[in-house]
């Protein structure tokens, strides 16, 4: 019990300078165990939080910022995916009681003349521009073998005959003996075949001469009505060949199927027309019509129309038509244009539309036009008259109705557009 009680006085001992000095100094204990204060947690928690929040506000911004701009993007891409196009209005047409159509002016009669036997240019009598009557002298074609050959065709039609008469002499002695039973039946029937065959060979002797002669004669070539040489394709000392020949042309050759001369009756002139659908009641025969032409500025020249097709081309929807014109002044010329002015009697309201508005289809004539909607529709037309670079529409348009001036090919019926104005994209101008 002693010894126990002895080493927990020595163990009080011990201790009792420990806690004598933490006594002494109650601070030393406070820093090595002291905790962190209420007021720094509480700090700490607000900014992570502000943190937090800032970092989540600018996550919404960012996508509400980007869902903006995918929107905008695709509202733009909507807009400019559509093709652009600018409309235009069509013009109505001035009321009028007469169509301009135009025409060209050819000769009434008019006959390129071709070379019938082959030889040489001997001469020639009349150039372009000589006035010539039916029948005149307008070359002649120097041809010594042919001269040859009608020779030797004499000759042969003379042999035949000769033949011919040696045959009937005997035919008409076999005849005479058979009756006294002098010669035998098939003597007498070869003597009178005989006779039948060189009657045969005097009959194509004689043709081969007449086609000779005939080549000759085309030796002379003459006018074959009156009128004015409009061409001459020959000189003296040319080798002409036949029309129709095989010859080949060679230096200094007229080919076989190029005329020498051209003729044309110039005292009366027509001019062909086509006529559009809508005023072919009006194409009449004996319809007046008013010639004017660029060389003659301010002065009309009267024609009649005088025959027509009876028959609208399917194609461009015309009446071919002829009006004649008198020129026994020989103002006018073959060839040359002219603007046919031929009165109607209902003049027929048309809108004016460049050509270039204008889509071919297999099926007709198109425009493209611009609902409220701002979608496309192809309207079917039917055109009238072509004014160069533009072009009557007669029905099938609406007046007011805007068109699409220059429509692409790639634009089809019921496609969306963008319908932009004709100064659009263009830079202000200075004031």
């Amino acid at each position: 019990m002693s010894d126990t009680s002895f080493s927990n006085n020595e163990n009080d001992k011990k201790e009792s300078p420990m806690s004598s000095a933490e006594a002494t100094n109650p601070g030393h204990h406070d820093t090595q165990h002291h905790e962190p204060p209420q007021t720094n947690r509480g700090v700490l928690t607000i900014v992570v939080l502000v943190i937090l929040i800032a970092a989540v506000v600018l996550a919404v911004l960012g996508i509400l910022k980007r869902k903006h701009n995918a929107s905008e993007l695709e509202k733009y891409t909507d807009t400019t995916a559509a093709p652009t196009v600018m409309l235009e209005q069509p013009v109505m047409a001035q009321t009028a009681r007469e169509i301009v159509l135009p025409g060209n002016i050819q000769a009434y009669q008019l006959a390129p003349i071709y070379a019938r036997t082959t030889g040489y240019v001997k001469s020639w009598s009349h150039d372009i521009g000589s006035h010539v009557r039916k029948g005149e002298l307008l070359a002649v074609i120097e041809t010594p073998e042919l001269d040859q050959q009608l020779a030797q065709a004499k000759a042969d039609l003379a042999t035949a005959q000769t033949n011919a008469g040696l045959a009937k002499t005997t035919a008409d002695r076999y005849k005479d003996l058979i009756g006294k039973n002098a010669v035998s039946q098939q003597d007498t029937d070869n003597a009178a075949n005989s006779l039948a065959a060189s009657n045969t060979q005097v009959a194509a002797a004689q043709a081969n001469v007449q086609r000779i002669q005939e080549l000759v004669g085309f030796e002379r070539v003459t006018a074959p009505f009156d009128g004015v040489v409009t061409a001459r394709n020959i000189e003296v000392g040319q080798l002409i060949s036949a029309s129709g020949s095989t010859t080949t042309a060679g230096a200094g050759t007229v080919s076989a199927n190029r005329e020498i001369f051209d003729i044309s009756a110039n005292n009366r002139l027509r001019v062909f027309i086509n006529v559009p659908q809508v005023y072919s009641p009006d194409a009449k025969n004996g319809a007046l019509a008013e010639l004017t032409l660029p060389q003659y500025p301010g002065r009309k020249f009267e024609g009649k129309l005088v025959r027509s097709s009876d028959a609208v081309d399917p194609g461009t929807r015309t009446l071919l038509a002829e009006v004649d014109v008198d020129n026994k002044t020989g103002e006018l010329l073959p060839g040359s244009f002219t603007e046919v002015h031929l009165h109607v009697s209902n003049a027929a309201p048309a809108l004016i539309v460049p050509v270039s508005a204008l889509i071919l289809t297999p099926d007709g004539l198109r425009i493209a036009t611009v609902d409220d909607t701002n979608h496309l529709r192809m309207v079917r037309v039917v055109p009238g008259r072509d004014l160069g670079t533009q072009v009557e529409i007669l029905s099938g348009l609406k007046p007011g109705q805007a068109i699409v001036g220059n429509p692409s090919d790639s634009l089809t019926d019921g496609e969306a557009v963008r319908v932009v104005k004709p100064n659009a994209g263009k830079a202000p101008e200075a004031k």
